[in-house]
């Protein structure tokens, strides 16, 4: 089993499945490099309230989208539905629906890197239940082997998965921060009691991918507490953080209220992460352990498939008795072993599974009570479950340019990075832990 770099293992993801050596190289060279396209079934427009947008976006935040359409519009950002944030460095294609406007003045907008096309209007708001999928389309540019070499790597792995059927699935770098990963780490706080280190870790927390500025910015805030100075100092283009730092100059000490400024859906994602993070954490040790992620073991919470997909509203705990039948149909993709997003109505699994639920959450030192927060009851999460494993099929093929492009489907909620990164292994090849080769040729 290939350990997973240090920047991987911050976040819980600590192990790859497949045991093949990586193409390395990069992604998102360009916008274009990360396409994604959201899935919906057939849909008619009879007429209503919500006007059903098509985005096509390259390089944005979702969430700073939504701001900037509803400044554009003039309306609330709480009329605004969709069914996914998607990778802000991509080229993506997906669906929100507006309340109370009009075609003609969505046509008025004009954002840089935005195309807006109105396909109708419903009675109903886009939600995540909509999507059925995404299917990505995604290059790797400047590999660290050579084509030769790539073609094997990229077929050896491609059967691995094949053969495991997914790949572990894991929450990616999005979910906590890709240049900034400290998402998880205002969840933890929040869990633990510490509402102030929760606002000052979302504030100030310093990381060195960030432009000097704003490095500077935060490591003096993280410091010395100074609001109003920071106030000076924090770059405009840090929204979020100016906004609860204007609340804390009028309510100092307020770090409950001041998490009410932001948007709902960046305000719950706190807590969220940190579930991810613990989600990721015990998923990494359940590989470690050698069990199963396709297959139930005695103990284990499976749920069972409707209409294809998961139905995480059907939960069984697997005695002796019926672990024979629950694996016939895990085979057959109608039944999934799930993992907690621990929170305060959390039940864990039994058996082998249980006692790694049980030591990554004492590890952790939280309890279901703690995600209760009592300051600001919208912080907090009553918990979920999630499927060990990532169904997805993969295609591939290398470009004249060297470059190699991985397709494939993923149903909504899951990362594309976790997929990608078991054929790159990128973090291995430069800490130097990912020596072998796919063919006797020398790396470039």
């Amino acid at each position: 089993m290939i350990s997973s770099p240090k920047t991987d293992r911050d976040i819980g993801l600590e192990y790859y499945l497949t045991d093949t050596p990586g193409i390395g190289g990069s992604l998102r060279r360009l916008a274009e490099d990360f396409q994604v396209e959201e899935g919906y079934p057939e849909m008619t427009y009879e007429g209503g309230r919500f006007l059903i947008v098509e985005v096509e976006k390259s390089n944005w935040d979702m969430h700073h989208l939504i701001r900037d359409l509803s400044r554009a519009l003039r309306i609330s950002q709480r009329r605004f539905g969709w069914a996914g944030t998607k990778d802000k460095r991509a080229l993506t294609r997906q669906r929100i629906s507006i309340l109370g406007v009009e075609e003609k003045d969505v046509h008025k907008v004009r954002l840089p890197g935005v195309g807006l096309t109105v396909l109708g209007s419903t009675n109903r708001s886009v939600g995540l239940g909509d999507l059925t999928g995404n299917r990505f389309t995604i290059r790797v540019r400047d590999l660290d082997v050579g084509p030769g070499e790539a073609a094997l790597c990229l077929e050896r792995t491609t059967a691995k998965i094949r053969e495991q059927g997914g790949v572990p699935n894991y929450f990616g770098v999005q979910r906590f921060g890709e240049v900034r990963p400290v998402t998880h780490l205002v969840g933890r706080a929040l869990a633990r009691g510490d509402l102030e280190l929760a606002v000052f870790t979302y504030l100030a927390l310093p990381y060195p991918d960030e432009p000097p500025v704003t490095r500077t910015a935060r490591e003096r805030l993280w410091q010395d507490r100074d609001v109003s100075r920071a106030l000076r100092e924090f770059p405009p283009h840090l929204h979020y953080e100016l906004a609860m730092l204007n609340h804390l100059r009028a309510n100092p000490g307020d770090y409950a209220g001041s998490f009410d400024v932001l948007a709902p859906n960046l305000k719950r994602m706190f807590i969220h992460a940190y579930q991810s993070y613990i989600f990721n954490r015990i998923l990494s040790r359940r590989l470690e352990a050698g069990m199963p992620l396709g297959l139930a073991v005695e103990g284990d919470v499976v749920c069972f498939s409707r209409d294809g997909r998961p139905d995480l509203s059907r939960l069984q705990r697997v005695g002796a008795d019926e672990l024979g039948a629950v694996n016939r149909l895990a085979k057959l993709g109608r039944a999934f072993v799930t993992l907690p997003l621990f929170g305060s109505q959390s039940e864990l699994a039994g058996g082998r599974e249980g006692r790694i639920e049980e030591t990554v959450i004492a590890e952790e030192e939280v309890a279901r009570e703690d995600f209760v927060i009592p300051e600001n009851r919208e912080l907090g999460s009553t918990g979920a479950r999630r499927t060990a494993i990532l169904r997805v099929n993969p295609g591939h093929h290398l470009e004249e340019d060297g470059s190699a492009v991985l397709e494939f489907v993923l149903p909504p909620g899951s990362y594309a990075t976790v997929v990608m990164r078991e054929y790159m292994k990128s973090g291995s090849l430069r800490e130097g832990k990912n020596e072998k080769k796919c063919e006797g040729k020398e790396r470039r």
